[in-house]
Order: structure tokens, then C-alpha cells, then sequence
């Protein structure tokens, strides 16, 4: 596997000991100059000490932990088995799950394409997607009888890019129990139904949008249809676009849809057997069987080095080693809230970043300081619904990611684990 820098990592249980024996790293100048908060020994062995008891009371299979500070790691960390069946130990080139931690990857994409000047925010999605120019939207009313109707109602203004990047495209995740439009993508079985993105997106065009497009904060397939403007523009499909121009160059090569070499299955991360579903018709997407479909808001797959790498070029600005990816100032402007009160978008009932964060072009972004706690502005971060979650304090040039697979602890051991994390900083 090759290391996330060319001179730090392969040799993992030596960086693990050296952390231990080291312990804090001493305070050095973020990069505006001030001086960057370090870790103490006793907040990192604190950390260690939770997750050895997630392991140890069963909740979790085991896990990896990796904290970066001027990039270097501080703290890195593998813990328990990758899978409770085989037993076989977590190692840095454990293959997770990594579900909605691809749509920072796709967002990232999509911005390079506008740097080239190839799309623009602004751009209707219908100028890639001529579908989308006929969409609607879906609307209860109520009729005289007490009965309740799905009207359609033509679109105020178009579906634009930066709506797929900020996710107030009005297109949802279907699911029972959340009004009619939500139950239409459902019963379509978007996430089983192994298309091609260029029929996923036709299929998607056909249903309604749940709002008006630039109105509300709705988490859904926006990235998705986001890949498919991707493999418009490129004339690639996704993924070759991607190894073109991100994945190969960042040496990311564990990361794709799937795992297609027999001989890396027993490399793969597993939940414990009975914490296997998503939802109650879901489970966790098995990642050995080859997929057409190349979901770019949560298909992925990958190990802990490859997005350390990934999220190293983030934190740098867009460069890494030598190579530029992206320009300081549109990695700003994904890191910058895009849904504040100024723009009147309002945020659905299962607003995910929480109140202390807005939303940008891929990320959800720290806007206010949560009470009891000194954590950074401009923190930004996503993870997903496997129990993989990264963030990036570009304060104190740290990141941080935890690789797990646990559908149901994930919210849990995200919320303590960045608690733990900030407070061994002092925060």
C-alpha cells in the first residue's frame, strides 16, 4: 500500500508506538500564523480508551483512527478485527465502506471541471440533462372531500449546479412515512435498481422534485445526478474521469465502487452480524458483487490511506506533493456556508451538519462555536452512513478519519469520538 506521504507512513505499527511514547505534539503556527492547538498525551490515550471499550463491549467489530497535524500523523491508531467471522485483524489496507463520504470526491470533480471553465455554478442542470428541463414539482393539497393530492406544479426557476453541490435541488432520498414524493422515489428503488448513471438520472428525471429548486436544504440524490453532469461534460464515465484526474495522481488506488479482485475480499470491513441494515428494507451494500451503477454521492469504497491523501490535499489547499488539484480559493468557496439566513434556503426537518454548521459545495461547515466547547470555525467535514466520518480543522492544520463499519452507532461514536478529539487539543 502505498503511504499518504512518501515519507510517513507503510510502517504502521511504529508510527502507533512512536504516538504512544510521544504523545502530544508541540504547539506550532496554523497556517494564518497562529499559534495551532496540540494534543495532549492524556486526551489521546482517552480516545484510545473509548474505542478499545466499543470494541471490547461488542459494539463495534474494530476500527481505525488516523489524526494529521502539519501533515504528519499525531495519532494513528488500528483497533479489533476487520470482520468478527474471520477475525482477522484491522489493517491500514482494511477496504471500507464509504457511502457518503464519495460526495466530497464528486465534488470535488465537478469543481475542476469549473475551474476549466467546462461548467459553471450557475449553469441549469438541464444544459447536460435535457430531462431535467420537463421536472416538476410535487405538492400535497388537501381537497374539498379531506382527501389528500400529489399536484404537480412547473419549476420557479431551473435545477442549477450549485444546487446539486449544496443539496437544495429538491431531489430526496425516498423514504416510507415522509410524504408522497419521498414515497415515490421509494417505491422506485433508486438504490437497488443497479443502472448506469445515465439511466439512473433518466429514471430520477421521471419523478417529481419534493420542493422548489434553491428553497430548501434536502439531502438526497444530488450528487448523484452531479456525477452523471460529470460523465456529460467529460465524455468518461465516472470513475475514468475520476482515476484521470484525481484518484491516479493521488495514488488513491484502492478506491472505486467495488472491490473487483477475489483476492482483497477478506480485506473487506464488516459490521457485527446483527448490525447489518441501513434501514429496515436496507442492508449494507455488498461490495464483492462488480455494480453499473457509479454513485457518486455514495458508492465508494476505499481505505484509510488513500482519503487521508485525498483529505491532505483539502487541507493544503488543493495541492499535494507538487501537483495542484484545485486553487486555494475554490477550495474556500466549498468551505464556505452556502445556505446561511442571508440566502433564505430553510433546512428540512433531518438536517444533518446541526445547528452549529451550514452547508457548502460538498461539505457541511462549522458557522457557530457548539455551547460548553472552543471547537473551530470553518471546520469541515461529512461522513457516512457505513460509520465512516473526516474532518478538517483548518485552524490547527489538522484532519482527522475514522474508518468503522456500524450503521446503527455511527451518530454515537462520531459525537463522543469528536468530543474526545477536541478536548485532547484543549478545545
Amino acid at each position: 500500500m502505498k503511504p499518504w506521504r512518501s515519507d510517513a507512513f507503510g510502517r504502521r505499527a511504529l508510527i502507533a508506538a512512536l504516538v504512544l511514547l510521544s504523545g502530544a505534539v508541540g504547539a506550532t503556527a496554523g497556517p494564518d500564523g497562529r499559534a495551532a492547538h496540540s494534543f495532549s498525551p492524556e486526551g489521546l490515550a482517552k480516545i484510545s480508551d473509548y474505542i478499545r471499550n466499543e470494541v471490547a463491549t461488542g459494539k463495534i467489530p474494530g476500527a481505525i483512527l488516523l489524526l494529521q497535524q502539519h501533515g504528519k500523523p499525531v495519532y494513528y491508531q488500528q483497533f479489533g478485527v476487520r470482520d468478527v467471522v474471520t477475525e482477522i485483524s484491522m489493517s491500514a489496507d482494511t477496504i471500507f465502506r464509504l457511502y457518503s463520504m464519495s460526495k466530497p470526491i464528486t465534488s470535488v470533480m465537478a469543481m475542476m471541471l469549473v475551474e476549466g471553465g467546462r461548467l459553471s455554478l450557475d449553469d441549469p442542470v438541464a444544459k447536460y440533462i435535457p430531462a431535467f428541463a420537463g421536472m416538476k414539482v410535487g405538492v400535497e393539497k388537501k381537497a374539498e372531500d379531506g382527501k389528500v393530492a400529489l399536484v404537480l406544479e412547473p419549476l420557479e426557476r431551473p435545477v442549477t449546479i450549485r444546487d446539486l453541490l449544496r443539496h437544495t435541488a429538491g431531489l430526496p432520498y425516498g423514504y416510507q412515512g415522509g410524504g408522497a414524493v419521498r414515497e415515490l422515489y421509494a417505491a422506485a428503488n433508486l438504490f437497488d435498481s443497479d443502472l448506469s448513471n445515465a439511466d439512473f438520472v433518466a429514471k430520477v428525471a421521471t419523478l417529481p422534485l419534493v420542493e422548489q429548486p434553491g428553497t430548501v436544504w434536502d439531502y438526497g440524490h444530488s450528487t448523484d445526478v452531479l456525477g452523471r453532469v460529470v460523465e456529460v461534460i467529460s465524455g468518461k464515465t465516472l470513475l475514468q474521469f475520476e482515476k484521470e484526474r484525481l484518484l491516479d495522481p493521488l495514488h488513491m488506488t484502492e478506491t472505486a465502487f467495488f472491490v473487483a479482485d477475489p483476492a482483497k475480499f477478506p480485506r473487506i470491513a464488516e459490521p457485527m452480524p446483527a448490525d447489518r441494515n441501513i434501514n429496515p428494507t436496507t442492508q449494507l451494500r455488498d461490495i464483492r458483487r462488480p455494480v453499473a451503477w457509479e454513485s457518486g454521492g455514495a458508492g465508494m469504497v476505499g481505505t484509510i490511506g488513500d482519503y487521508a491523501r485525498f483529505t491532505q490535499m483539502l487541507l493544503n489547499g488543493g495541492s499535494y506533493e507538487g501537483r495542484r488539484y484545485l486553487k486555494p480559493e475554490t477550495i474556500a468557496l466549498m468551505a464556505s456556508d452556502h445556505v446561511g439566513p442571508e440566502t433564505g434556503i430553510a433546512r428540512d426537518q433531518n438536517y444533518y451538519p446541526g445547528g452549529s454548521s451550514g452547508f457548502g459545495l460538498g461539505f457541511a461547515v462549522r458557522t457557530s462555536v457548539p455551547s460548553g466547547t472552543s471547537w473551530p470555525l470553518g471546520e469541515y467535514r461529512w461522513d457516512g452512513v457505513g460509520g465512516t466520518f473526516f474532518f478538517i480543522d483548518p485552524e490547527d492544520d489538522v484532519f482527522g478519519i475514522f474508518m468503522v463499519q456500524t450503521p446503527s452507532q455511527r451518530g454515537r461514536i462520531q459525537l463522543a469520538l469528536k468530543t474526545l478529539i477536541y478536548q485532547a487539543m484543549g478545545r
